[in-house]
């Protein structure tokens, strides 16, 4: 069983062989980690702060990962393993698009709690745990045992923002104008969390990379 199980996965597995997946997923959380610094530290009426301004800087960044990916893709990766053709659920959109809806779902109820004005800074400071549980689901039980040592390293960072002293966790976003409707702490906790998973998940599609053009070759042309 163990076998058939491992087999039915290796499509999954293949879609981040080169560990290319993870690279995206990394450089979409730090580049959301960045715009949310900028807009930290930034006037409340600049440019960085303006909806239009995420929009583009979301779409920006989802054309530098799609083509970047089909790129590596098709001049890296197919050459050495071959051209697999998977199905969309064995993608790692999956996981990515059920991150960012849940994602929405907890940014929406924190939003209304804060209008309650619910403490919530230790809730958001475990909020790196959904990250980890869906690095885990979508990426680590389909790919390399190391992977579950990157589940443990979000899970441990997580857990460490979350007992950090507040005026720590706060000192991210002092004196920035949003603590005019967010505790500091807050936003801090959130900010650092985002930019551990999207930190953490780099490195690791880093790694793989490296691993991948490491221990694959082009084969060459007289080969069959």
């Amino acid at each position: 069983m163990d076998e058939i199980g491992s087999f039915l996965n290796r499509p999954k597995a293949y879609c981040n062989i080169d560990g290319v997946g993870e690279l995206g997923l990394g450089f979409m959380g730090l580049g959301y980690a960045a715009i949310e610094w900028l807009k930290l530290h930034s006037p409340r009426n600049s440019v960085w702060n303006q909806m239009y301004t995420r929009f583009i800087w979301i779409g920006v960044m989802c054309a530098i990962i799609h083509y970047g990916t089909k790129a590596i893709k098709n001049h890296i990766t197919f050459p050495r393993t071959g051209f697999v053709e998977y199905r969309k659920r064995d993608t790692l959109w999956l996981p990515l698009i059920v991150s960012f809806v849940v994602s929405a779902m907890v940014s929406a109820g924190v939003v209304f709690a804060l209008h309650r004005r619910w403490n919530l800074t230790t809730p958001v400071s475990l909020f790196g745990l959904v990250f980890a549980a869906a690095y885990a689901y979508g990426i680590a039980r389909t790919a390399v045992r190391w992977k579950w040592g990157v589940v443990g390293v979000m899970v441990i960072g997580s857990l460490i923002i979350a007992t950090l002293p507040a005026h720590v966790v706060g000192a991210v976003a002092n004196h920035s104008w949003i603590t005019r409707q967010f505790r500091a702490e807050l936003v801090g906790a959130t900010l650092l969390n985002i930019t551990l998973y999207g930190a953490t998940t780099l490195i690791s599609g880093g790694i793989s990379f490296w691993l991948y053009l490491r221990h694959t070759s082009v084969p060459s042309q007289g080969s069959e």
